[in-house]
């Protein structure tokens, strides 16, 4: 077809095939996109750590979302949810931990929810006023792994790592202790208190100890435990003692060890090795004997001023300790006794030779060596050891004079004989001499006496008229000097009179003596300060 002149010429348009691949480059961003998602989620669950399970009391402190989980202080996990346990009974915490932790969850693995705390004289958690509570983590030493756990409702005294050793003491009662509660050593606080549980049977406590390194190496074989709570103050025959570790083991309680200055074993004690916990200084630092023997002292006296625990002591060495105080009824002679059990140590008893290591031990034939004593002499006898404070001991000494006495050994306990202790030895001896005073026939002398002078006096009459007057001056001379004696001997004389007075002082005197034996057998204190004066 022709074109008209005037217009322009257009070249003729071709038709292009179109490409079949312009549809998949379209998608290829998102594709790009889902690939990068998936290796996202796949990195996400291969970073993922272990979800474990805590349960707790209470949920005080526990917050989803906020509260973490941290070990040596560094953030480890995150609390993802916390609800309460199909019982009602605890409330279970469900986190989330970081990959890394995962070799840190075995089977004694601990946890706790950290929190202000004062306890055990410690002060913990301060700074969880500001940030907030989280829980604890302490690595257990096991290999089994594992994802539930019970948390503790306490921090643990020491976590894991820390260099000491673990032992065990055996009480009869706590005390005024608690975990944590701190142990010392010469004064300087080396461990602490970390487990007590009640015996099976209830009859006693069981205590676990921590003792840090390095001071546990002074744990010995031989090392004593003992109660440092409080004030100790003991009032014995040797005064008044106030004993204290420090002012935290007066307000929170505490215990002390130390090993006896003679201790036989002194090799380092294992850990868990087992120990006895004693109430004092004084009763664990005791001379434990291994030897013991049982007697009993019958005393006629009062025993007022000796309790359980005073010593026995023989020239000055206590060979024993008084262990029970009774009474006895004898319905043949009517009498009342206080029969006071003893324990003896016979091991006590050595000698040694002056040249040479020898020495002996009086322990191999006892009953021999007690028999020999008593036939000797040997008796118990009450003695004052504080006179401020009244307190009585029993010293076992030698009386030559003492009736004979010997051994039953057919009773039991055997018993040894004693001896009258001073005051009343005393009593008895003024209560002897007033009774011999007592007995002299004063007035029967008296009247033996008037008789011998009025026959003296007859005889001077019929020889009146028959002797020399030399020998009548005489007999008048004597028989002046023999009426003076007559009036002298009268019954309303001042001599007679004075000599019946002086009496009387002589058995006032005597009561006066045995009164005063008396109160002081009572009130020995009164030898210092005196007796007091009366309240009115």
């Amino acid at each position: 077809m022709a074109m008209p002149p005037d217009e322009p010429e257009f070249p003729e348009a071709v038709a292009k095939r179109r490409s079949r691949f312009r549809v998949q480059l379209v998608w290829l961003v998102p594709l790009i996109a889902v690939l990068i998602g998936g290796w996202l989620a796949v990195q996400a669950i291969l970073q993922k750590g272990p979800t474990i399970t805590i349960s707790f009391v209470t949920g005080e402190g526990l917050e989803a979302g906020k509260t973490k989980l941290k070990f040596k202080n560094v953030d480890i996990g995150v609390v993802a949810s916390v609800v309460l346990a199909p019982d009602h009974k605890r409330v279970v915490a469900t986190a989330e931990l970081s990959k890394d932790a995962s070799s840190m969850l075995v089977e004694d693995t601990r946890f706790w929810v950290v929190r202000p705390r004062i306890s055990g004289g410690t002060v913990s958690g301060i700074g969880t006023l500001l940030s907030g509570s989280y829980i604890g983590m302490d690595i257990g030493s096991k290999a089994t792994p594992r994802r539930d756990f019970v948390g503790l409702e306490k921090p643990p005294v020491f976590e894991s790592g820390v260099p000491g050793r673990e032992f065990v003491l055996k009480s009869d009662n706590m005390g005024s202790l608690d975990v944590g509660s701190p142990i010392f050593f010469r004064r300087l606080q080396v461990g602490q208190v970390t487990r007590f549980d009640l015996d099976a049977d209830g009859s006693g406590v069981t205590l676990r100890v921590f003792i840090n390194s390095p001071y546990d190496k002074y744990v010995k074989g031989d090392t004593r435990f003992w109660q440092a709570s409080g004030v100790d103050v003991s009032l014995d025959t040797s005064g008044v003692k106030v004993n204290t570790e420090s002012l935290v083991s007066i307000l929170i309680g505490g215990l002390a060890f130390e090993s006896p200055p003679d201790a036989a074993d002194i090799s380092e004690a294992a850990a868990n090795s087992e120990f006895r916990l004693f109430n004092d200084r004084a009763e664990a630092m005791k001379r434990h004997d291994r030897i013991v023997d049982t007697y009993v002292f019958n005393f006629k006296e009062s025993v007022r001023g000796l309790t359980v625990g005073a010593p026995v002591d023989f020239r000055g060495i206590v060979v024993g300790e008084v262990a029970a105080i009774y009474t006895r009824y004898d319905p043949v002679k009517k009498e009342f006794s206080i029969p006071v059990a003893i324990r003896y140590y016979p091991e006590r008893f050595t000698s040694r030779y002056e040249s040479g290591n020898k020495g002996g031990r009086v322990v191999e034939d006892r009953r021999k060596v007690a028999e020999w004593l008593v036939d000797k002499g040997l008796r118990g006898q009450l003695r004052t050891g504080n006179l401020l404070t009244g307190q009585l001991y029993i010293a076992l000494d030698f009386f030559p004079n003492a009736p004979k006495a010997t051994m039953d050994w057919n009773a039991t306990p055997p018993e040894i004989p004693t001896a009258p202790g001073g005051l009343q030895s005393l009593q008895d001896s003024v209560t002897a001499l007033v009774a011999k005073l007592n007995k002299i026939p004063f007035e029967g002398i008296g009247k033996d006496l008037r008789q011998t002078l009025q026959s003296a006096d007859t005889l001077l009459k019929s020889l009146d008229n028959s002797v020399v007057p030399e020998a009548r001056a005489t007999l008048v001379a004597a028989r002046e000097a023999l009426d003076s004696t007559n009036k002298t001997l009268q019954p309303d004389s001042a001599i007679a009179q004075s000599t019946v007075e002086t009496m009387h002082e002589l058995s006032r005197t005597a009561a006066a003596f045995r009164t005063l034996a008396e109160y002081l057998e009572r009130h020995p204190e009164a030898l210092i300060r005196g007796k007091p004066e009366d309240k009115k």
